[in-house]
C-alpha cells in the first residue's frame, strides 16, 4: 500500500501535467500564427497528457486526474469512500497550480488580455466555443464521462489484456475532446474546468457548477453501468488502481 501522502502528490503533479499540457496547447499552441495546431492538436495533447501519467503514477496513485474518474471507480468498487475527498483536494490544487503557471507564461506576449474565455475554460452559453446550450452541455458532459468510466473500469479490469489500458485511456480522452471541444471545451473533469474559472472568475467560475454536477454524475452512472454488465471485480477494492498492469 502507497501512503496517502504519496498517493496525493501523485494526484496533485498528475492533473497538473493534465491541465498544464492540455490547456497549454489550446492557449499557447492551438492558434499559433500559420502553424496552429487547432482542436484535433489539442484533443491529442489531452490524451497524452493522461496516456504518460498512467504509465509514470499509475502504480502510485492510480493516476484518476479527475474527480469524477475517483468517484466512477468508488461506484464501480474499485475505490474507497474515505480517499475520495483527499484525492479531489489534491486533483483541484494541481489543476490550479497548472493555471497560475500558464497564465504566468501567457502573460509573457505582448499584449496578452485575460478575457473571459481565457486559459481554456469550460462553459456554455456565451463561453461556448460553438454557443451550445446549458442543456446541450449538461447532456454531453455526462455522456461522454459515462462512457469515458466505462473505458477506464474495463481497460484495467483484471480480465482485460495488460498493459494496454494508459493507451485505451488517452485514446478515449482524445475521441472525448474531439467531439464536445465545440460544445463546452470539453470537461468530463471537474479540476480541470475549476483550475482555470478560479483564475478567469466572472462567469467562467459562474458556470463552473456544471463541470462539477454533469461530470460526476456521468462517472458515478459508468461506474454503476460497467458493474452491471462486467459484474463485480473478481478481486477486493484497490486503493492504486495499476493502469499498466
Amino acid at each position: 500500500m502507497v501512503p496517502l501522502s504519496k498517493r496525493l502528490f501523485a494526484e496533485a503533479f498528475g492533473t497538473f501535467w493534465l491541465v498544464f499540457g492540455g490547456c497549454g496547447s489550446a492557449v499557447l499552441a492551438a492558434a499559433f500564427p500559420a502553424l496552429g495546431i487547432g482542436f484535433t492538436g489539442v484533443a491529442l495533447a489531452f490524451g497524452l497528457t493522461v496516456l504518460t501519467m498512467a504509465y509514470s503514477i499509475g502504480h502510485v496513485s492510480g493516476c484518476h486526474l479527475n474527480p469524477a474518474v475517483t468517484l466512477g471507480l468508488w461506484a464501480g468498487k474499485r475505490f474507497p469512500a474515505r480517499d475520495i475527498l483527499p484525492y479531489w483536494v489534491a486533483q483541484v490544487i494541481g489543476a490550479t497550480v497548472a493555471a497560475a503557471f500558464l497564465l504566468s507564461i501567457a502573460n509573457g506576449k505582448p499584449g496578452f488580455e485575460l478575457s473571459p474565455s481565457g486559459l481554456a475554460v469550460n462553459g456554455y452559453g456565451p463561453l461556448s466555443p460553438g454557443g451550445y446550450s446549458l442543456y446541450a452541455g449538461f447532456l454531453i458532459e455526462i455522456v461522454l464521462t459515462a462512457g469515458f468510466l466505462i473505458v477506464i473500469l474495463g481497460s484495467t479490469d483484471d480480465r482485460s489484456p495488460s498493459g494496454f489500458a494508459p493507451i485505451a485511456i488517452g485514446l478515449a480522452l482524445t475521441l472525448i475532446h474531439l467531439i464536445s471541444i465545440p460544445v463546452t471545451n470539453t470537461s468530463v473533469n471537474p479540476a480541470r474546468s475549476t483550475g482555470p474559472a478560479l483564475l478567469v472568475g466572472g462567469l467562467a467560475l459562474q458556470q463552473v457548477w456544471l463541470f462539477w454536477v454533469a461530470p460526476l454524475l456521468g462517472g458515478s452512472v459508468g461506474g454503476i453501468v460497467y458493474r452491471l454488465v462486467a459484474g463485480d471485480p473478481p478481486a477486493p477494492p484497490v486503493v492504486g488502481e495499476d493502469l499498466t498492469r
